[in-house]
């Protein structure tokens, strides 16, 4: 008798798994989607607590983690200006969800300076000709305040080749190498890329280029004797002769 008992208790449980089975044979495209939603779930909580999906507009809305290990950031320009490029920045897009995180996103553009360059005039003028309207970019952080951020510009060029604006200004000798703001000046990374805009910086002077070509004589000339004590004194001599 208890051999009969075990006999079917043992039946039972090989019934219950067999129709177990039976049923995940019937629905696995449910399982799959199951388990691909959990998947999904977990992908965009992972996102979110990094905020690698979260457009920003504000300079100060940017974690300071970002700022601090120079994080690269997509966008796209929309305007040039004396003060900077105007740029939309693009988040990380999740598949399936582009069209929902493009309906909660704000509006709005970030300010973005061209670090450790001092643009020379003309410079504004060559970036409008040289860049899209709708130019896709990177920039890399290097530091911020309460309008604008610092960063390096990096324009996409094709394949596996992009274009540093702020080496190019100076290479073209649209621009003075200047101080990174934003970045300690003891650090490694400030050193690097100082040296890569000095760099660059040199390749204008050496072709003359910009703001370091040669005037003609008769330019400097005018200069000189526009900038004379001289002419100076004579110009005080006039004014006080009008005067009286």
């Amino acid at each position: 008798m208890p051999e009969q008992g075990g006999s079917s208790g043992s039946d039972r449980a090989a019934l219950a798994l067999a129709r177990l089975s039976e049923w995940a044979d019937a629905h696995l495209g449910l399982l799959r989607g199951l388990i691909a939603g959990a998947a999904v779930a977990g992908v965009l909580l992972l996102a979110r607590s990094l905020r690698v999906t979260t457009k920003f507009i504000n300079p100060l809305d940017i974690p300071v983690e970002f700022v601090e290990k120079n994080v690269k950031l997509r966008g796209k320009l929309h305007h040039i200006t004396e003060k900077g490029l105007e740029i939309e920045h693009i988040p990380i897009s999740i598949p399936f969800f582009t069209a929902i995180q493009r309906k909660w996103q704000p509006k709005g553009l970030l300010l973005i300076r061209l670090a450790g360059v001092e643009l020379a005039p003309g410079a504004t003028a060559w970036l409008q000709r040289e860049l899209l309207p709708t130019q896709p970019l990177w920039f890399q952080l290097l530091g911020r305040d309460s309008s604008a951020l610092n960063c390096l510009v990096l324009v996409h060029k094709g394949g596996f080749l992009s274009t540093c604006l702020n080496e190019e200004l100076l290479r073209q000798g649209l621009a003075r190498a200047a101080r990174i703001e934003g970045l300690p000046h003891h650090s490694r990374l400030y050193w690097k890329l100082h040296k890569r805009l000095l760099r660059a910086e040199l390749k204008a002077v050496r072709k003359k280029k910009g703001i370091w070509k040669e005037q003609s004589y008769s330019e400097t000339l005018q200069e000189r004797i526009s900038s004379s004590k001289f002419l100076q004194r004579l110009k005080q001599f006039v004014r006080s002769s009008a005067e009286r």
